[in-house]
């Protein structure tokens, strides 16, 4: 039981120590006198006189602290000595432990490593994150807000939009005056969006997403400082969701420079900033999670993903290295996920930068084929070691594949030396393939492997060349692509069906309908859709004199849309 040193006195009163003392005193006094009367026997008288002398203070001060001879220390073993003993040590170990840890760790400045214990019982030291504020404090000032403003076309109330044809198509006048909403002309009204971007060059060229600025009837850009400064477009690409702005007034302005994307780890770490919910300049730190991935969003998907948080707003913003390199442009986050987020690689971006920099628009080589992935079952069928490549599905007549004598059923292995492990790699290859170059490609056909030669193409405005998708006739103004089993994940849908809307030109008859982009086509005419060639057969066999029927799914909701050309 442990008593703080105000009790030890309580219980140890002075008086008591002192008739201790006196109790010691008195026995020192007779064992001297003892000890003298056996060395002189004869002469007793003369141990009177010593019982007085030794008692006082010079007897008892040295022997408080050194206990004399056994015999006398023995019987005060279990009253003085514990006082004495305990009372010192309990306050001297705390200051001499508690206050080290804390010194010692100050003084020696960041953290301690962190050792991971490998399977043969050696450690191996990782180093501590250091702090992330000198590297925020370097790129910030290049990070921009983007504002923009566009106008639209709107009847004011609602509108029942009732199929054509349908049992309701001649009443709608009479719902809207019926509900107080009679037929009005149109009104514009001012929509109003924000997003984010970066300045990467010190003439106040800035890199920003495609669908931040898309339609803007005006850009304002603010800076770390304050200014708000308008901007144009340079030049967007719709296909990579990338758009090149330049701000309107001239000067010198704070940048940021890119980093190769190609050298981030998973598990690397990563800093996003941007302008979430108009919370300027938010600073989030994640690591890569994943890289690769495609989700849909475009004919050449290839995203890292960081759990990073990124938010509405960060659209068009920097993700960052620890050496405050730019990797990736924020885009997207997957619907429902919680640090779930995608950027697009700078090895990409670079590429596309420069080509709206130099020419205002993206030139893309071309092949003319619909393609898909080669499954297990797939490989199976068609004699493959194992599922790799891209399986060509649909030739176009008069592509730079029908004359090279690319196959249906032919499964596309290496293109230009380049070895295909994913079937959407191909598409990235060819788009990034000069023009009127020479291509060897190897294809596995008949259980063997074939080299064609390929010249290649210019990718066509139209969309009709989407490589690894494909489109609708141009009257309709889509493009679609199959579904994978990632595309399925992140859009929700299982199992995998349908085709996803890639891109709706606005004043297309689609457009004009009201379907929209990442929309998945379930059925066209009561036809379920799950490929392109089904696709393509549906739209050969319609009436033209009749409005398709799309039955889509949007969100977690099925509806009907009429798109009449």
């Amino acid at each position: 039981m442990k008593f703080s040193r105000r009790h030890k006195i309580t219980r140890w009163p002075l008086g008591l120590f002192v008739a201790l003392a006196l109790v010691l005193a008195l026995n020192i006094s007779a064992a001297f006198a003892q000890g003298a009367a056996t060395e002189t026997p004869p002469s007793p008288p003369e141990v009177t006189p010593q019982v007085p002398s030794p008692p006082p203070p010079p007897v008892v001060t040295p022997q408080v602290p050194s206990p004399p001879p056994p015999p006398v220390v023995t019987p005060q073993v279990p009253s003085p000595p514990p006082p004495p003993a305990v009372t010192p040590q309990v306050p001297s170990p705390p200051p001499a432990v508690t206050p080290q840890a804390p010194a010692d760790a100050a003084a020696a400045g960041p953290p301690a490593p962190f050792i991971v214990q490998g399977p043969d019982g050696n450690g191996k030291v990782l180093a501590p994150l250091p702090s992330l504020a000198p590297m925020v404090k370097k790129v910030k000032p290049a990070v921009v807000n983007i504002f923009t403003m566009r106008v639209v076309r709107a009847r004011p109330g609602p509108s029942w939009n009732f199929p054509r044809g349908g049992p309701f198509d001649s009443d709608e006048d009479l719902f809207n005056n019926f509900f107080g909403f009679p037929n009005q002309p149109p009104r514009e009204y001012k929509e109003r969006a924000l997003g984010s971007g970066f300045i990467f060059d010190p003439q106040g060229y800035i890199i920003t997403n495609n669908h931040v600025v898309d339609g803007a009837d005006e850009i304002k850009v603010k800076l770390d400082d304050g200014q708000e400064i308008p901007a144009e477009i340079i030049g967007k690409d719709p296909k990579t969701d990338i758009a090149l702005l330049k701000l309107t007034k001239e000067g010198t302005y704070p940048y940021i420079s890119f980093g190769q994307s190609d050298n981030v780890e998973i598990g690397d770490w990563l800093v996003a900033i941007g302008n979430p919910y108009g919370l300027e300049h938010t600073v989030t730190a994640g690591i890569l999670s994943a890289r690769g991935r495609a989700l849909g969003a475009g004919p050449y998907d290839d995203f890292l993903q960081t759990d990073a948080s990124i938010n509405p707003g960060n659209s068009g913003g920097p993700l960052l290295n620890l050496q405050g390199e730019v990797v990736g442009i924020n885009t997207m986050i997957a619907a429902g996920g919680n640090g779930i987020g995608f950027a697009i690689p700078s090895s990409m971006a670079m590429k596309i930068v420069e080509k709206l920099r130099t020419t205002g628009r993206v030139d893309r080589g071309w092949l003319g084929v619909y393609i898909q992935e080669v499954t297990p079952d797939l490989a199976r069928a068609f004699g493959l070691p194992e599922p790799k490549g891209a399986l060509i599905g649909t030739i176009q007549p008069g592509t730079p594949a029908e004359e090279a004598g690319f196959q249906h059923g032919d499964v596309v292995l290496v293109f230009d030396g380049k070895p295909i492990k994913q079937f959407s790699e191909l598409s990235a290859y060819v788009a990034d393939t000069e023009v009127g170059k020479v291509c060897d490609v190897v294809v596995w056909r008949d259980k063997k492997e074939v080299t064609l030669k390929v010249k290649i193409g210019l990718l066509p405005d139209s969309g009709q060349s989407l490589t690894a998708s494909g489109s609708t006739p141009q009257d309709l103004g889509i493009s679609v692509r199959e579904i994978t089993p990632d595309m399925a994940r992140s859009l929700g849908i299982d199992p995998p069906m349908g085709l996803l809307v890639e891109n709706v030109a606005p004043d297309s008859p689609a457009g004009q309908a009201g379907i929209r982009p990442r929309d998945v086509i379930l059925e066209i005419d009561q036809v379920h859709i799950n490929t392109l060639a089904e696709y393509q057969k549906v739209l050969q066999d319609h009436n033209k004199e009749e409005p398709f029927i799309f039955f889509v799914r949007r969100g977690e909701a099925n509806l009907f849309i009429s798109v009449e050309l």
